[in-house]
């Protein structure tokens, strides 16, 4: 395409709403050529709980997570996405047997 339009530098981001809501991208973006996006830096949403633990085992956890200079909800993730990774894993070796 030939015709493509050059994107107008915007002031803000409701600027720039305002001009794609009105606007047809495609006047402004050759379709035929391949766009590669990289979500390799994406952070996964994340969902707030509660969970109730024993005080005992939270001061360890605290202890372990100050050991290797973590915050200790970040060593409880580790802990967790291990484990259901774990348990995955053998659910999997087991339906395949």
């Amino acid at each position: 395409m030939n015709n493509i339009k050059q994107v107008p530098t915007f002031k803000n981001e409701d600027e720039e709403a305002e001009f794609w809501a009105t606007h047809d991208f495609t006047q402004y973006h050759d379709v035929s050529k391949r766009v590669l996006a990289d979500f390799t830096h994406l952070k996964p949403s994340t969902q707030s709980i509660t969970i109730r633990l024993p005080k005992p085992m939270v001061r360890l956890i605290k202890m372990l997570a100050n050991e290797q200079d973590i915050p200790y909800q970040s060593l409880l993730k580790i802990f967790l996405d291990e484990k259901l990774k774990e348990k995955l894993i053998v659910k999997h070796k087991a339906a395949n047997i």
